[in-house]
């Protein structure tokens, strides 16, 4: 027989479930319903592969191929960069470290999750860049490698921390058995211990993509915000995310660009869904 005090808390964790799943079911259709108006004016495929988004032109034009490539591209840079960073900090802290060390770095780590991302984008505008316009030579420092290198240094604690977890939860007696059997230590970590912990360390990727292609304010401060089909990392882009928090507060509510705005918001939520959904999926693989 269960006490009332533990009813009563299963209960209200039950009910906290259900309401998230309703809370989300919920910002979805809302999302269909004023995203989906446009599409009675405008072709499904144009919007999605169109090259040019003049949403206030004459015809208004809604192409939003230029702004998922400049997400895309974005997101490629920071992951290239924050993947490796992220794995190697990770093992530094969970084999290598001393404990004393340990506990300071995975407290710092927690920290820089904590920096609101506007206040990285005023660091990016002010300092990385003018550094990657002297640099490169660039008319502007504004491009898609600063947006990357920033959302990078967002994503990063994310990536070390899941990954560490992973490679923590790694039973003992793998690296124990290596050791023993004449292996030395970079070879566990490298032949043992990263096998094990793989399906965590592509969690935590996913999760890092995630967390770099939902992010507004410091893409929309330090990536230049133009909105064409991007050629390279050393120009400026616009993503998907940044044209939402740009444009909403001009659109005329009930506009096509309103609806349009929406429906780059379905495209959003779409893309963040599957991201969601592949690094359960290989969190739960790794429990198995």
């Amino acid at each position: 027989m269960k006490r009332p005090f533990e009813f009563i808390i299963e209960k209200l964790v039950l009910l906290s479930g259900i309401a998230s799943i309703v809370f989300v079911i919920l910002i979805f259709v809302f999302l269909l319903k004023e995203g989906l108006s446009l599409f009675a004016n405008e072709n499904v495929f144009a919007f999605l592969f169109g090259r040019n988004w003049y949403p206030i032109s004459d015809p208004p034009q809604f192409g939003i191929l230029p702004l998922i490539l400049g997400s895309l591209l974005v997101t490629f840079g920071a992951i290239v960069i924050s993947v490796p960073l992220g794995l190697a900090a990770a093992i530094y802290v969970a084999e290598i470290a001393p404990v004393w060390l340990r506990d300071i770095l995975k407290s710092g780590i927690e920290l820089l999750a904590a920096i609101p991302s506007i206040v990285l984008g005023f660091i990016g505008i002010v300092t990385l860049a003018p550094f990657l316009k002297h640099v490169f030579n660039l008319p502007s420092g504004l491009t898609a490698l600063a947006g990357s290198v920033m959302l990078a240094f967002m994503a990063m604690p994310t990536i070390v921390s899941i990954i560490e977890d992973s490679i923590v939860s790694v039973p003992k007696n793998y690296k124990e058995g290596s050791l023993a059997l004449g292996a030395t230590r970079w070879q566990t970590i490298y032949r043992v211990i990263l096998p094990a912990a793989s399906s965590g360390i592509l969690a935590a990727i996913m999760l890092g993509i995630g967390r770099v292609i939902g992010e507004t304010m410091a893409v929309l401060m330090i990536t230049g915000n133009a909105a064409v089909m991007p050629t390279s990392f050393l120009q400026p882009v616009r993503t998907l995310t940044a044209t939402i928090a740009a444009e909403m507060g001009e659109a005329v509510s009930g506009s096509g660009h309103y609806y349009a705005l929406f429906a780059i918001g379905i495209v959003l939520f779409i893309i963040s869904f599957i991201i969601n959904l592949l690094a359960d999926m290989f969190l739960h693989r790794k429990r198995k």
